[in-house]
């Protein structure tokens, strides 16, 4: 069991207060609070090893390296990864996409191929593939919020060049079964990109276990900083596809005639890294697992039933009724627009999401424009689902 207690006095931003209530936050789907060692890694990084990394003598410069990569190290282990070198830092899940859309795409991709991706995708796993020119074969769900696994298996055709599927529906909470997406995409020897934006903050990820081919996460979803991220990449396909921008440290040689490119993984990372970032993502990523993952796991799921039980009972429309879900909890109150009663709950010191988020088409499935999303973490309590129910059925009364 998680000492909330304890836990929640790592995180100072819970203390505080909205128009003179005690702050719910239940937007963890769109950004995590810091924990107080986060915030001071931070600080910790500008004060003592603030140097530019990999191209100095001097001794702040070697220290900042040595973080650097030892973060690298620490995210290789969270994931399981073979080998530091599969480890990409991003600005975050869709910088790291975008990236692959114009590396994989000039590699491998001609106008008119086809990715397949699910109806339930953010718009950062939509757009990229878009932009590169390619036609979007779409997984249907079902009314559970459940991918139709028979259907994704007669997607693939000759043009297919890859699938690329969320881990985990910002909107409905759906883990999908990526373990069966990435099996069936083997048997037509087709690479896969999973987005774990929203799947590495609740369970674990083994990507050698999984034999996915790249894995994206952010930074700021998981307890870490905002504008730091990574893709993971087997290093066969890395080494396969060109760079994503030109600049310092991804290089090998230069001369005006001609470029020769670095080794993984500084081949991806043009420029000066967020090297401080990185460092306090790691510290984030050791935070989170010194929980236990079964902890973890107990807690949000609780969380999550106490929330559909008791938002059932006050008249909500709940989208997602997965088999296997996590954290969010997306729902309309009748004929309360969303943004109201957004807005309405923030008064009562209730921070929730509204709106399409980033999810347009999976919108005009569900026949909505919008709906309320509370997502938890491991920082919220039983009572702030009792401070949300008591927040929906004071609203209800307005209306």
């Amino acid at each position: 069991m998680l000492d909330l207690s304890s836990l929640r006095s790592d995180f100072p931003i819970l203390q505080n207060k909205v128009y003179g209530k005690p702050l719910v936050y239940l937007d963890n789907a769109a950004t995590t609070q810091k924990p107080r060692c986060v915030v001071e890694k931070l600080t910790d990084g500008y004060y003592r090893v603030n140097a530019n990394i990999h191209r100095g003598v001097h001794f702040l410069s070697q220290q900042a390296t040595e973080a650097h990569e030892e973060a690298r190290r620490t995210v290789q282990q969270f994931l399981n990864a073979r080998s530091p070198t599969e480890i990409i830092f991003t600005r975050g899940t869709t910088e790291a996409i975008n990236m692959l859309a114009s590396s994989y795409g000039k590699a491998f991709m001609r106008p008119g191929d086809e990715v397949i991706v699910s109806a339930m995708e953010h718009h950062s796993n939509i757009v990229p593939w878009q932009l590169q020119g390619m036609r979007l074969k779409v997984i249907p769900v079902n009314e559970r919020g459940e991918l139709e696994m028979d259907v994704y298996e007669r997607l693939f055709t000759e043009r297919t060049r890859l699938v690329a599927v969320t881990h985990v529906s910002n909107v409905l909470g759906t883990v999908n079964p990526v373990a069966d997406i990435i099996r069936i995409a083997r048997r037509h020897n087709i690479p896969v990109l999973i987005d774990g934006a929203q799947a590495v903050a609740h369970m674990p990820v083994d990507v050698q276990a999984l034999d996915v081919d790249f894995y994206a996460f952010s930074g700021h979803k998981i307890y870490a900083p905002t504008g730091i991220g990574v893709l993971y990449g087997k290093a066969c396909r890395l080494e396969c596809i060109p760079p994503y921008q030109g600049g310092g440290e991804m290089i090998a040689s230069v001369s005006f005639e001609k470029t020769s490119f670095n080794e993984l993984p500084y081949k991806f990372e043009a420029g000066t890294p967020d090297f401080i970032g990185s460092t306090a993502l790691a510290e984030a990523l050791r935070y989170l697992s010194s929980f236990g993952w079964d902890a973890i796991a107990a807690h949000e799921e609780a969380l999550l039933t106490r929330a559909e039980q008791r938002l059932t009972d006050a008249g909500a429309r709940i989208f997602g009724r997965a088999g296997a879900k996590s954290s969010v909890l997306s729902f309309a109150l009748g004929p309360i627009h969303h943004y109201d009663a957004g807005m309405l709950l923030d008064r009562l010191g209730i921070a929730v999401r509204t709106g399409h988020h980033c999810a347009e088409p999976l919108m005009r499935i569900l026949g909505v424009d919008g709906t309320v999303r509370a997502s938890f973490a491991l920082y919220n309590t039983m009572e702030e689902i009792d401070v949300l129910t008591a927040g929906i059925e004071r609203i209800k009364g307005m209306f």
